[in-house]
């Protein structure tokens, strides 16, 4: 008779169901695992057998076959150990079988027999809640798994732990939801001196979440303004930390203990290649794009990126996802993303500066600026320059307003637009908001209709960039809570649209 067991193979942030078969037959003692395993599960057998023996159990002198089903998908990963081990030991009659065909398992097995943390405990757990199963795994990842409340999480800290759960001898609780430690504490705005166009940058675009480019000179304070962007952003609602912690588990970056609240803010380096930022390499793995998934992402010298890999950022900005497609791959992540870029208005930086400027100047800045395509740029809904603070102000100025007081405007006008787009599937802020929901959103008075048309016309707004106006515009008058959208909203936006 076969026994069976449960596990995943992952897909992008899906889980497909797979089953682990186990039939031990007379023959010579042999120990086989077919399926279309990788390396890693393919040497499995040795940990599992290895563990065994630290129980004090032995394989029997027999032809034991595991095949993983369905045999044509790629099985990659080390969790396979634990589903092999617990169809193992059904076959062998140590455990009950119903026991072990009611729960989906993934688990590293180390040589003693203790349970090691692997990575997509989440994603499983959705995957079990779909197929009407529990969840085993190890004790570490079991707070993790825990949020998808759908689905009972037995964690054990070794697979003896779990011998003696499913026998009846010490039943292990289950595991409950739990919360990552928090970080450092975020960087405060009140540090800045000056710059008070680009903080005001900063807070509209975090109201609304939308796209913002900051150009000047090195030094004025470009990085840190970026870098001050998480202490005013809210933290992540329960579902989009839900999805943001999934691609985080697929990529190994969720700590012990749970999920995190807190929006991701990823700042990659611009020698970062394509498939770091979309996402690829083996297994096709989430890129950056998708580990900022209703977070931040940074590009600083945004020119200095290799123009193949800004391109690629066009799309996924349009459509939230990305499609990462390979030979042996094709899977989809989200990527709702918060574009935050830093550059520097030419390439000696001081284009602005006669006394200081390249012999290059004006030119320089032009082709400088030129590595950003034309269609990229048309992206950032603000666009602000940040000029060098002069000397007087950097020893004089006060301590300007602090994160907490911009974060708490910033949070009025996230509830104003959660609670707008409640009836709206894929909306929650005014960045998602378009054709005729943006229309009925951003009411907009006579003046504010007649200053947007005279713009458009006058400096040959596309329909992107027209929309992106009306979006920031809302925001603006979202953050005075204002009803509808008045003619010194739509100027602040223009301004910010049109400044270079």
């Amino acid at each position: 008779m076969v026994a069976r067991a449960y596990t995943v193979a992952f897909q992008g942030v899906e889980a497909r169901l797979v089953e682990v078969q186990c039939a031990i037959s007379a023959g010579l003692p042999a120990f086989n695992l077919v399926g279309l395993p990788d390396k890693a599960v393919t040497e499995a057998k040795e940990r599992v057998r290895a563990a065994m023996t630290a129980m004090g159990l032995a394989l029997p002198a027999k032809r034991i076959t595991v095949n993983l089903s369905p045999a044509d998908l790629p099985k990659e990963g080390s969790h396979f150990d634990l589903p092999i081990a617990l169809a193992v030991l059904a076959a062998m009659e140590v455990v009950p079988r119903d026991a072990i065909e009611a729960n989906v398992a993934l688990g590293e097995l180390s040589l003693d027999g203790s349970l090691v943390p692997v990575i997509g405990a989440l994603p499983a757990a959705v995957a079990a809640a779909e197929a009407e199963c529990g969840l085993v795994c190890p004790a570490s990842c079991g707070p993790e798994a825990a949020w998808v409340g759908a689905v009972q999480v037995i964690g054990s800290k070794s697979l003896l732990g779990l011998v003696n759960h499913f026998t009846g001898r010490a039943a292990l609780a289950p595991a409950q939801p739990g919360l990552a430690p928090p970080g450092a504490a975020p960087r405060d705005l009140a540090d800045v001196k000056g710059q008070e166009k680009a903080k005001r940058a900063l807070e509209i675009a975090a109201a609304g979440r939308h796209h913002l480019l900051l150009v000047g000179p090195p030094g004025s304070g470009k990085s840190m303004l970026a870098a001050r962007m998480p202490g005013i952003l809210p933290p992540l609602e329960p579902t989009e930390a839900l999805e943001t912690s999934m691609i985080h588990s697929l990529a190994g970056l969720l700590a012990e203990g749970g999920i995190s609240r807190e929006r991701p803010f990823r700042t990659p380096h611009h020698t970062a290649s394509m498939a770091a930022i979309v996402g690829g390499g083996k297994g096709a793995k989430p890129g950056e794009i998708s580990l900022a998934h209703h977070g931040v992402l940074f590009l600083d010298e945004l020119p200095e990126f290799p123009r193949a890999v800004l391109e690629t950022l066009r799309q996924p900005i349009e459509t939230g996802d990305v499609v990462v497609a390979r030979a042996n791959a094709h899977v989809r992540y989200p990527c709702r993303f918060m574009l935050v870029a830093a550059a520097n208005p030419c390439r000696c930086g001081h284009l602005a500066d006669a006394s200081r400027a390249c012999a290059k100047s004006p030119d320089c800045g032009v082709d400088y600026l030129g590595r950003i395509s034309g269609p990229l740029m048309d992206r950032f809904d603000l666009r602000v320059e940040a000029p060098q603070v002069a000397v007087e102000d950097l020893a004089e100025a006060g301590p300007g307003e602090p994160s907490a007081a911009v974060a708490a405007r910033v949070a009025r006008a996230r509830a104003t637009q959660r609670d707008r787009y409640a009836d709206m599937p894929g909306v929650s802020v005014n960045a998602d908001a378009e054709g005729d929901l943006l229309e009925a959103v951003a009411e907009t008075t006579d003046e504010a209709k007649r200053l947007l048309a005279d713009v458009a016309r006058k400096f040959g707004l596309s329909a992107r960039g027209y929309h992106r106006v009306i979006r920031v515009a809302r925001t603006i008058a979202d953050l005075e809570e204002s009803g509808p959208v008045e003619r010194r909203h739509v100027a602040e936006a223009v301004g910010y649209r049109l400044a270079f």
